[in-house]
């Protein structure tokens, strides 16, 4: 894991990189109170400047930028979550990452962005499709993937953050304060539980352990019982098309469309990809154009294919009704 300079120009200043030892001596400072009246046994409270668990997962933006990100850097790693209300992965992918930010304890904290409100900071850091996380340690933009990825592949890559951001930069985050009032807010009351929680609960843990075939046959179970349970159809399209995409050769399956833009098995695989890279349009206007030229059996493999894919995004997606009608001029 390299670091890189990315220039913010217009945006923001990236100059918190001469802040990096001040950073140090302050955390390691204050570590090294907290522990010394932890021993002397008068010690329960926090250490000075300690945060509450809440203040380590936060919304970003262009205006705050330089604030609340790249300044707050040179102090603890700040993780970057590149999303959108539409991109149905980063609805699995988000959680995942918070989960992991409030775990960290404060060795990191996640910046999460709406491109749709953040079109500059979306352009500025080159972000071709959503999901995608990046890093920034002392002003120093760190790329980490894009896309969803197993949840052990995010933990070591999260763990590789860290080390990078003590031993290169010295900087070793932020004391968190447990016991700050209002650190996680009151916990909302319980809803009664549903005759189908348990199993789309176990498919929420198989897809966060990475267990796609274990989510597809959860959410199935639940269909079963209840063929209009509509978080479960969200949950399998995603699924599935998680398992569809978990082994392909991303380089393999693009040249193959490139080189067979007439071949459906080749611009489906292509859309799958698109579609988990965030290129929603892309993925739709691909197999809209597949279904022009195939007839027959070619053509229905794709045309069911493409009401999958709606079905991962929501048909409720202003691209979704426009992608459908693109479909139905095609058809009829």
């Amino acid at each position: 894991m390299q670091p890189r300079n990315m220039s913010m120009s217009g945006v923001v200043d990236l100059a918190a990189v001469k802040a990096a030892g001040e950073a140090k001596a302050k955390a390691e400072q204050a570590r090294a109170e907290a522990a010394r009246q932890a021993a002397q046994g008068g010690g329960a409270g926090p250490a000075p400047g300690a945060v509450p668990p809440s203040a380590l997962v936060f919304d970003a933006d262009e205006a705050g930028f330089e604030r609340d990100v790249l300044q707050l850097s040179a102090e603890v790693p700040v993780v970057l979550d590149f999303w959108a209300e539409w991109c149905q992965p980063c609805k699995q992918l988000s959680p995942l990452l918070e989960r992991l930010t409030v775990e960290a304890n404060g060795r990191f904290v996640l910046a999460k962005v709406d491109v749709d409100a953040n079109q500059m900071l979306m352009q500025q850091f080159q972000i071709q499709g959503i999901p995608a996380v990046f890093a920034v340690v002392a002003g120093q933009v760190l790329p980490l993937f894009q896309g969803v990825a197993p949840e052990q592949q995010i933990r070591d890559t999260l763990a590789q953050l860290v080390q990078v951001a003590e031993e290169r930069f010295g900087i070793i985050g932020l004391e968190v304060d447990p016991n700050a009032e209002g650190a996680t807010g009151s916990a909302p009351a319980e809803a009664p539980a549903g005759p189908h929680d348990a199993l789309l609960e176990a498919a929420v843990v198989a897809l966060d352990a990475g267990d796609l075939g274990g989510a597809v046959q959860a959410y199935k179970n639940v269909l079963a019982d209840d063929p209009g349970n509509t978080e479960a159809k969200l949950g399998l399209a995603q699924a599935e098309l998680l398992a569809r995409v978990q082994h392909m050769d991303p380089q393999q399956v693009r040249t193959a469309a490139a080189e067979n833009p007439r071949d459906p098995a080749a611009q489906i695989a292509a859309a799958d990809l698109d579609l988990v890279g965030g290129h929603v349009e892309d993925a739709f206007g691909r197999l809209v154009d597949t279904v022009k030229v195939t007839f027959g059996d070619d053509r229905d493999a794709v045309r069911l294919r493409l009401l999958e894919l709606f079905e991962v995004i929501g048909a409720d997606d202003p691209r979704v009704t426009a992608a459908r009608t693109a479909l139905a001029r095609v058809l009829f």
